[in-house]
């Protein structure tokens, strides 16, 4: 193939985008302005948006309360929005999978906390010392060959 009919290599870079899109804050198409965040807690994955508005928490397209059948479980998901005392001041939407209700309410906890970061900088300090920006790494230990569980060995029978 001749030089000339050669196209030229565009060299590009995994972070020419990522610092303008990630400080932008994103429209969403029925409610505005809004900020996102993924909160995770063992194998659940929330990803959570919140707004200016009136309190109003939806969890997977229901409210929260119908979502999470214990009143502590919808308090611990909104519970950095109380700890901040503007929990009637931002809307909260919330889509997330995998583990059950307790590990899906600590991973919206968390993703609370983070978008709440990414709106005010000013209110980590607060929210790093009631414990809600740290990430909850226990996950459940693998099951090992040769055992019953991760570490039930079989019963043992000496005749």
């Amino acid at each position: 193939m001749p030089e000339a009919t050669k196209k030229p290599k565009v060299i590009r870079t995994p972070a020419h985008h990522a610092a303008a899109a990630a400080h932008a804050p994103k429209e969403h198409k029925a409610h505005g302005k809004y900020v996102e965040a993924v909160g995770r807690r063992k194998t659940a994955v929330a990803r959570v948006r919140i707004l200016e508005g009136n309190g109003k928490v939806t969890v997977n397209g229901k409210d929260a309360k119908q979502y999470f059948p214990l009143a502590r479980l919808v308090a611990d998901a909104i519970a950095p929005l109380t700890g901040l005392k503007i929990a009637g001041e931002w809307d909260v939407i919330v889509h997330v999978s995998g583990g059950g209700i307790h590990a899906q309410a600590g991973a919206v906890r968390l993703g609370v906390a983070r978008a709440l970061v990414k709106k005010n900088a000013e209110w980590k300090k607060l929210l790093r010392v009631s414990g809600f920006m740290t990430r909850d790494s226990r996950m459940v230990e693998r099951k090992k060959y040769g055992l019953k569980k991760a570490r039930r060995s079989p019963q043992w029978a000496k005749r």
